[in-house]
This record gives structure tokens, C-alpha cells and sequence, in this order.
């Protein structure tokens, strides 16, 4: 008796493409799951999303976006990485900015147990271009009684300019070893931010100062044109009033807090 062949799982593939040329719409190029919504005004912002709900193992979705003025992209919802039963989930951000500034502020991913994601952004700036940068990762829902035991994330994120690094982080984590001092401590939701923009450093001292959210720890740092801050907490709530906090520091007076998906 042959053995049966394991059936193929269908898998989503996914990409969006838009190019922004003097705050309009130029191009805008959406295959698959993967959505993009423009939402134009004084600072234009450009709202990605994924329709299928979520990633999973052998998953692929791409997000890009060239602009050459003030943008702001975001993430319409919480991305979410679910259980892999085989392979792993991959995601690719391409962010390219040659003037101005670009913020980009998506919403949490948040990583189910046995969840498998590869993740890689990138933001290339132009001489003098600058850039907002924010990351965060909340380890199943705490409201659902969830425990995240066992995942894998690689996550790697660039900014260059001219082609140039100016800022790589990279970072690979596994379950069941987060309760360490080097690690979270046992903290299921954390975060990276990253500002790359002249006078960086001085926003330093206001941003230590709004370090003092109930149930958050943080840090920050800066030097040469780049500041930059991690965050963990128990929660993703917490941690997301936070983020909200120090956005409104780290972000001009002129254009709020948050993207105006955000809900807090």
C-alpha cells in the first residue's frame, strides 16, 4: 500500500506597490492580499493591509512605497503571524523616501503560539531625507488568555541613505528563552523606535521624560542624527499608550500623534 501524498495547503501571496510624487497619487499596484489606501490631505498617508486575516507558514506578503515628500504610511490593523504548521511566513516592507520626511508607524504584529515570521524592512533616504521608524510585537492576546510558548521571528530592519547604512537592526528570537535579564523578562509585548533625522538628539530629553507609562519599561538613546528607544511590557496595551506618547514627541507639532487608523 503506497503511502498518501500530505495535500497541499493553498498559501497567500500578497503585494502592494505605491508611488507618491508631490503628496499625490502616481501609481498604485495591489496583487493578491495585499491592499493599499492613500488618504490624501496636508501630510498624505498611505494605509497598507493584508485581506486574509493573517500569515502563516510559506505565506508571502510585500509591502512598497516611493514618495518625495512628507508621508506617513501605516498598517490598517494589527498584523498577525498564526501557528505554522509548515515553513515559515515572510514579509518584506520597502520604504523609499529622496525629500522630506517619512514616518512609519504600523500598528502591532502580534505572533501566535508555533508562529513562524521572517520579516525585512528597509527605508532608503535621500541626502536629506529623514525618517520615523516603529516596531512592535505583542506575544499572543493577553484579554484571550493566550500563552505564546514556542515561535520563531527574524526581523531585520535598515535604514540607509545614499545606499549607505545608517541604522540595521537585526534581531531572531525563539520561544522559551524570553525570561532572562537579557531577554524580556517574561514581558509578552516590546518595541523599537527609531528616529534618523537632523537635531535627532535633541529630542532626548522629552522623550526620557514620557518614559513613565504604568506597566511600561523603557530606554532611549541618541547620537549623530539617530535617537533610539526599546520598550517592553507586560501587555500590548500598555505598550501602545506608550508608543502613542512618545510619537507625539518624536513626530512634528503640526501632524498628531498617530495615523488616523490608529484606535487608543
Amino acid at each position: 500500500m503506497n503511502a498518501q501524498t500530505p495535500p497541499l495547503h493553498q498559501r497567500t501571496r500578497g503585494s502592494a506597490d505605491v508611488v507618491m510624487a508631490g503628496g499625490r497619487l502616481k501609481r498604485l499596484y495591489t496583487q493578491g492580499s495585499a491592499k493599499a489606501i492613500p488618504l490624501t490631505g496636508a501630510r498624505p498617508e498611505v494605509v497598507f493591509l493584508n485581506t486574509s486575516g493573517g500569515l502563516t507558514g510559506g505565506d508571502r506578503l510585500s509591502f512598497a512605497l516611493q514618495t518625495d515628500s512628507d508621508t506617513t504610511a501605516t498598517t490598517q490593523t494589527a498584523e498577525r503571524a498564526y501557528r505554522a504548521s509548515e515553513g515559515t511566513a515572510q514579509m518584506s516592507v520597502s520604504l523609499d523616501i529622496s525629500h522630506g520626511r517619512l514616518d512609519w508607524l504600523p500598528q502591532e504584529t502580534i505572533l501566535f503560539d508555533r508562529s513562524a515570521l521572517r520579516r525585512h524592512t528597509r527605508i532608503s533616504l535621500g541626502p536629506q531625507a529623514e525618517c520615523l521608524l516603529l516596531e512592535a510585537i505583542v506575544l499572543g492576546r493577553a484579554a484571550m488568555g493566550e500563552t505564546v510558548r514556542d515561535f520563531t521571528l527574524t526581523d531585520r530592519r535598515e535604514i540607509l541613505r545614499a545606499g549607505k547604512p545608517v541604522l540595521v537592526e537585526p534581531l531572531k528570537m525563539h520561544g522559551g528563552t524570553l525570561t532572562g535579564p537579557a531577554t524580556l523578562q517574561g514581558a509578552r509585548a516590546f518595541a523599537s523606535i527609531a528616529l534618523v533625522a537632523q537635531g535627532a538628539e535633541d529630542a532626548l530629553g522629552p522623550v526620557r521624560a514620557t518614559l513613565n507609562e504604568p506597566g511600561v519599561r523603557g530606554a532611549a538613546s541618541a547620537f549623530d542624527g539617530k535617537l533610539t528607544l526599546r520598550l517592553i511590557a507586560a501587555d500590548g496595551w500598555p505598550l501602545r499608550r506608550q508608543i502613542a506618547r512618545l510619537v507625539s514627541v518624536l513626530r512634528p507639532a503640526n501632524t498628531g500623534s498617530l495615523p488616523r487608523v490608529w484606535q487608543i
